[in-house]
């Protein structure tokens, strides 16, 4: 199995891995793109994606920019969560205002009829 198809055994290696598929980028790309050196960029996006090592939060700052995607959403631990996020991040500021005000609402009405 080459490295690119084993999974990955961290959240932010699974996130990470999923937004550059879903951008169509390849390892090296991304790594090139984030500045990277040409020669270990593909190495190193891997063994990021692998959970073998992890980057500083200034980079995933970066990948975050280059993938389109707010940099909390490499931290989600459920998918849910990362749905959540990427959705989030795509609103106007008063969708997300009103999104807030309405689970907030519900989260006051069911913990005052408990």
């Amino acid at each position: 199995m080459s490295s690119s198809s084993k999974l990955p055994s961290s959240v932010f290696g699974k996130r990470l891995r999923e937004a550059r598929l879903a951008r169509g980028i390849s390892q090296d790309r991304l790594g090139v793109l984030a500045g990277l050196d040409e020669a270990t960029a593909s190495a190193r996006i891997s063994r990021y994606e692998s959970g073998k090592h992890a980057p500083p939060f200034s980079f995933v700052e970066r990948l975050a920019e280059l993938l389109g995607v707010p940099t909390p959403y490499f931290y989600a631990a459920t998918d849910p969560l990362a749905a959540w996020i990427l959705v989030f991040d795509q609103t106007s500021a008063a969708q997300r205002e009103a999104a807030l005000d309405l689970l907030l609402r519900n989260e006051s009405t069911q913990s005052s009829g408990e």
